[in-house]
This record gives C-alpha cells, sequence and structure tokens, in this order.
C-alpha cells in the first residue's frame, strides 16, 4: 500500500529565511568559525533555502570578516543578509555606526529589528513611543535608499500586541510606509499560544507582506510557526535544528516538511526536501553537536520501530505507523532490536545477510530468545547495529571469526601530580594461525587497548583501512545500581571510518573489558565490511 499524499504542492511559495548563523549562534554551547559560517552557508544553499542570515556585523569582527569571505561564494539559490537594529535615538542614521557595518557587510538584504512592544520602548530602549516608530522609518528609508532589500523584525510583536493594539501594529506602518519589503512578526519571548499568533498576524495583515519568527521557550515554536504561514504569512524565520537563545528557535528541518507534505506550502526548490537528512547532519557536525535524535521528520528515531505490533503492522501496511514515507525528507526505516521487537522486525533487520530468512526461520527463533536473553542480562541493541549484525550472522551461521584476542593486559599510572596519567597496554592476537602482539600508550585505558589492538592488527589486515576506524562516541550505563561500583556496566561505543558510522556494545562488571568487547566488534564489522565489498560472498 502506499503512503497518502496530504496534498498536492501549489504555487503557494514560503520564503525561508535561516538565522542559524545569528541567532542560532547565541544559543548555549553553539560557537561558530568563520570557516564553520561558510561551511553552513553552503550547506543551507544545498538545500535551498531563499535568505541566510549571517550575524551582526556591528557586534564583533568576526562576522565582519565572515561577511567579506562570503563575498566569494558562488551560491545557487540562497541570498545573503546581514542582522542590525533601528538607529540609535537622537542621531540621524547616516551617522549610526552599526549601521554602517550593515551596509559594509555587501549584503543583498538587510534585517532590521525594531521595538515592537512599548513596555521595551519607555522601559527598555528609554525613548518616547513616537521617537522609537521614527527610528523604525527613518531607518528603512535610510536603507532603501541604500538598494537594500528590507526585512523588518518587529520585536516582541504579539506580547506588545497583546498590551498595546494599536501601537504595535503602528509599528509594522512605520516600517511599511517608509518601503520594507517583509514585515516580520516576533514572538521572541517565545510564550504565545498558537491561537494568539493566528489573532496577532489576522490583525496586521492589511500592514503588507508578513513574516513569522517564533522562540521556542514554551515548546511552542513549531505550532506558533504553522498558525503564523496559515493565517497569512508569506516568509518564514528560524534555525535548520532549532539552535537558539534559551530554549531555541523554531526547528526549520521540523516545520518544511509539514508545509510542503501537508499544508501545500512550497518552500524548497522541486526534489531538495530530499536532502533535508543529509544537511541536518552535515550542520549539526560543523556545529559540533548532536542533530536531535527525537527530532520529527529528521530525527533518527523519527521512523524507528520497536514495538512488535508496530513493526509487524509497517512490514504489512507502510503507513499503519508512519505518518509520510521517511525517504522524503533523506530519512529511513530502522527497526529497533529488543526484547519487545518480534520476529518480523528481526526478520527484516536479517534479510540483507539473507534475502529468503522469514520470522519463522529457525535462525529468527533462535536469535529472538538469544536477545531476550542477552537483554535480562543487560546487553542492549537497539542502539548497537554493529554488535547485532555479527550476532545476526552466527545465528544464520555465515560468521567466521577473523581474529581472536589470546590475552590483553591494561596498566593505568598515577604519579602525585594531579591531572597527570599514563596508560599502558598489550594484546596478543592469533589469526590464521599466526600470533600478533601489540603494545602502545595512551591518555586513557581504553584509548591505549584500542591503539594496542589495533597495532597487533594491522599485520593482518595491512590493507583493510583499520587505521581509518575512529571512536566518535562512548558511552557508559551502570546497569543496576543497588551493586554500587561492583555493578555490571554497559558501554556503547559509535565509530566510523569517514563514510559509514556504526555502534557496537559490550557488557561486563569489569568496565575495561565492556569496552574491550565493544572494541572488538567495532573492528570486526569493519574488516567484515571491507571484505564483503570486496569479495560477494564470502560471509
Amino acid at each position: 500500500m502506499r503512503y497518502t499524499r496530504f496534498v498536492n504542492i501549489q504555487d503557494l511559495q514560503i520564503e525561508i529565511l535561516d538565522t542559524t548563523l545569528r541567532d542560532g549562534a547565541q544559543g548555549e554551547g553553539i560557537s561558530f568559525s568563520v570557516q564553520d559560517k561558510l561551511g553552513i552557508v553552503r550547506a543551507l544553499d544545498d538545500l535551498g533555502v531563499s535568505w541566510i542570515e549571517g550575524g551582526n556585523p556591528g557586534s564583533n569582527p568576526k562576522d565582519l570578516e565572515f561577511f567579506r569571505r562570503a563575498e566569494a561564494l558562488d551560491l545557487k539559490t540562497a541570498r545573503l543578509c546581514a542582522f542590525g537594529a533601528t538607529r540609535k535615538k537622537g542621531i540621524r542614521p547616516q551617522e549610526d555606526p552599526f549601521l554602517k557595518a550593515l551596509l559594509e557587510a555587501g549584503t543583498q538584504g538587510v534585517v532590521i529589528f525594531g521595538k515592537s512592544w512599548d513596555l521595551h520602548v519607555t522601559e527598555v530602549l528609554g525613548a518616547a513611543l513616537d521617537e522609537n516608530l521614527a527610528m523604525i522609518a527613518e531607518t528603512v528609508q535610510y536603507l532603501k535608499d541604500q538598494g537594500k532589500i528590507v526585512i523588518f523584525d518587529a520585536e516582541h510583536f504579539f506580547d506588545g500586541w497583546k498590551g498595546n493594539p494599536d501601537y504595535a501594529l503602528g509599528t509594522l506602518e512605520a516600517a511599511a510606509s517608509a518601503g520594507a519589503d517583509r514585515l516580520v512578526l516576533c514572538d521572541t519571548n517565545g510564550g504565545n499560544f498558537p491561537e494568539t499568533i493566528t489573532a496577532g498576524v489576522r490583525a496586521a495583515l492589511s500592514a503588507g507582506s508578513l513574516g513569522i519568527h517564533v522562540h521556542n521557550d514554551a515548546d511552542l515554536g513549531t505550532a506558533g510557526s504553522l498558525a503564523g504561514v496559515l493565517a497569512g504569512c508569506e516568509h518564514l524565520q528560524g534555525t535548520l535544528l532549532g539552535f537558539g537563545e534559551r530554549c531555541g528557535n523554531a526547528a526549520l528541518a521540523a516545520i518544511i516538511p509539514s508545509l510542503e507534505l501537508k499544508l501545500a506550502r512550497r518552500c524548497l526548490p522541486v526534489g531538495n526536501l530530499e536532502r533535508l537528512f543529509e544537511v541536518t547532519r552535515r550542520v549539526a557536525e560543523i556545529a559540533n553537536v548532536g542533530a536531535p535524535e527525537n527530532m520529527p521528520y529528521v530525527g533518527s528515531h523519527a521512523f524507528s520501530h520497536k514495538a512488535g505490533m508496530h513493526s509487524d503492522g509497517i512490514l504489512k501496511i507502510r503507513p499503519s505507523f508512519e505518518h509520510i514515507d521517511p525517504a522524503l525528507v533523506g530519512n529511513r526505516r530502522r527497526f529497533l532490536m529488543s526484547e519487545v521487537g518480534g520476529r518480523a522486525a528481526i526478520a527484516e533487520r536479517t534479510k540483507k545477510l539473507d534475502p529468503a530468512v522469514t520470522k519463522d526461520h529457525p535462525a529468527v527463533r533462535a536469535l529472538a530468545d538469544q536477545l531476550k536473553t542477552l537483554e535480562a542480562e543487560g546487553w542492549q541493541f537497539e542502539a548497537a547495529d554493529g554488535s547485532f549484525d555479527l550476532l545476526a550472522r552466527r545465528a544464520l551461521g555465515k560468521y567466521r571469526p577473523l581474529f581472536k584476542i589470546d590475552a590483553y593486559r591494561v596498566v593505568s599510572e598515577h604519579p602525585g601530580d594531579p591531572g597527570i596519567s599514563c596508560c599502558y597496554a598489550w594484546v596478543k592476537v592469533r589469526a590464521d594461525g599466526n600470533q600478533e602482539i601489540g603494545a602502545a600508550e595512551g591518555p586513557g585505558p581504553v584509548n591505549a587497548l584500542d591503539r594496542a589492538l589495533r597495532k597487533a592488527l594491522v599485520p593482518f589486515f595491512s590493507n583493510f583501512d583499520i587505521e581509518k576506524v575512529r571512536l566518535t562516541d562512548f558511552k557508559v550505563r551502570v546497569i543496576d545500581g543497588k551493586d554500587g561500583t561492583a555493578a555490571k556496566v554497559r558501554v556503547l561505543i559509535e565509530s566510523t571510518d569517514g563514510l559509514e558510522t556504526w555502534t557496537t556494545v559490550g557488557v561486563s562488571e569489569d568496565i575495561i573489558e565492556a569496552s574491550r568487547a565493544a572494541l572488538v566488534d567495532s573492528l570486526e564489522y569493519k574488516l567484515i565490511s571491507v571484505i564483503e565489498r570486496r569479495f560477494k560472498g564470502l560471509f
């Protein structure tokens, strides 16, 4: 059965402005170098957004350097815009150094924010209400006279509209009368409900072409943004992955698919929605953060199925437990291996090893029983795809051990000087009837063991690129805390060779032994993958 397409895309175009490089950079733990920002611009341009807000050139030298270097970028679809405030009170726009920096950025568009909440005008800005209106109008007029496309962000619009609707709407009229191309209504505190967004947008429709900018402080960033578009906004601002001040901005990767697939609003060039998953990973990697696993549409959990009933339903009728085809956003379906997963999910996961496998195959039955036993002992395979692959190979009789560790030793030394330590490891490995010993040191026991194991394996597998394998994540979980420091621990290791990423697991009362088991699975998974690519049918 095919998925039902909710709508047909029509000529209802939504202009997307991504502010990851400006608003997103204000999020805790987010810091971009100039090179990072250039890389994110390329990624967002590949996705096909309309505008990329590059930063505030008047606030720091790094943003000035970014705009200087960005002039050399050959962008296909996106246009850059710089961000700044209206002129300061008491001076002309021509005399404002921040507006001068904004123009020096050399972008086609500029985003200007102004106060639309009378509370902010009088208590924060310390200006008269009429003076603020003049600041907005004169700034917009000045920038239009310089040939810029001007996007006016009405800061705190919805809070201002609730408190003094006439004044909030007056700020929009001041910007529109001076020639602003877009009037963006901002829920800057992120606390307004969708019905307030809807009513505020409808009240402002006569002012001009509207946009929506919502923060996520009440977990309503997506809902508020969609409400704004449905009420008449033609321009949408957010950050791709939801980075931003406090609880973040509305996440475009969670909003754009709903707009395109369910609300008949085109946001990206035709065919580009399928790149969404890949681009979110690129941006997360550049930002040095993990993409949220439970993020709608593009998270790794978005199309993951664990319960046996769900997995069985998906295999029979795809839309039974999925609201869209994951391929539409470049994601993929995952069946999680666990004691509640059911034989249908296990069979589906093992089909890549043996296409003839069904849920009634003896090996699948045996594997289901083994999963229940192992998970009762603390093992967990739903996030350990590499270890599950090896487990399934053994059950299907498609496994041949490539090497065996005869013995290993790890020693940690800690001199009296705090913070100074050194760890040593040696590993004795047997393969093809021969034996090799590898020894190494490292700042920690797992690192030393990993390096010693690779040294021992290289003579046997010198052209298998195991030196390219690197650890990208290492998690330790105490399985049952009642045993204190004698409790079993579960170690999950995520590895990559630069092309593929996989995860393996180990369990033991000894954290080093648990790490060893996960490391061995990781390297063995890599070796088997290389062999199968080069010599089809060997495994």
